[in-house]
């Protein structure tokens, strides 16, 4: 079974800079694996041959682009094989329908994200507090709302900037069973997005529209 984990990240102005410097060296890795990827042949292997023939280029392209050795090793190739994933999400959108085109390069504004496969993240505490530390980038400050169970087996986690500013961890985990129920139910407290109403919960409350 799979499910995620999603938690708030806090991280500080010189964190902020970083986080956003690794999510564009990202971006222009995308962007050039595309333009790679593109020059390709479809008829030289399946899609995922093609993709990872351009994630095998990698060694050779960090002999010239510096920027790519401030990535953690797996946060690289994830940035590559994302073309598959995106080729895969077209098509599926066409086969439902829907008139698509082409992969195109990504604007910074595009890219929000970026991922660790299996390794490269830990929690830790330092100072008092519970961080999340990211290889070759920071120990970020993380609100650890909910344990992640230890029979689980976290896959991936992908570091993403909201476009409202804030950062967030998504843990994608597999696991035996579903996660346990909450232990007091009562103490929980649902919140639904509405339209004449910015929000109500389940406690009966209302929150009026912003003015934003």
């Amino acid at each position: 079974m799979h499910y995620a984990y999603r938690y708030r990240l806090h991280p500080t102005e010189a964190q902020r800079e970083t986080l956003d410097y690794h999510r564009d060296t990202c971006r222009q890795l995308y962007n050039h694996a595309l333009n790679e990827f593109e020059q390709i042949p479809e008829s030289a292997g399946t899609l995922n041959q093609r993709v990872r023939q351009v994630r095998d280029q990698l060694p050779n392209l960090k002999d010239w682009w510096n920027e790519l050795t401030d990535l953690y090793s797996t946060v690289a190739q994830a940035a590559v094989m994302r073309i598959e994933d995106s080729i895969k999400a077209l098509s599926q959108l066409k086969q439902n329908g829907y008139n698509v085109g082409s992969l195109n390069w990504k604007a910074p504004s595009e890219f929000r994200s970026f991922t660790y496969i299996q390794s490269g993240f830990e929690f830790d505490k330092k100072n008092g507090q519970t961080v999340l530390s990211l290889s070759k980038l920071a120990d970020i400050p993380i609100s650890s709302h909910r344990e992640i169970p230890d029979d689980v087996t976290i896959k991936e986690v992908c570091i993403k900037k909201e476009r409202t500013g804030e950062w967030y961890a998504s843990f994608a985990v597999e696991g035996k069973e579903e996660p346990p129920k909450p232990a007091n139910p009562d103490r929980c407290v649902g919140i639904d997005v509405g339209i004449l109403k910015y929000a109500h919960d389940t406690d009966g409350r209302a929150v009026g529209s912003l003015d934003l």
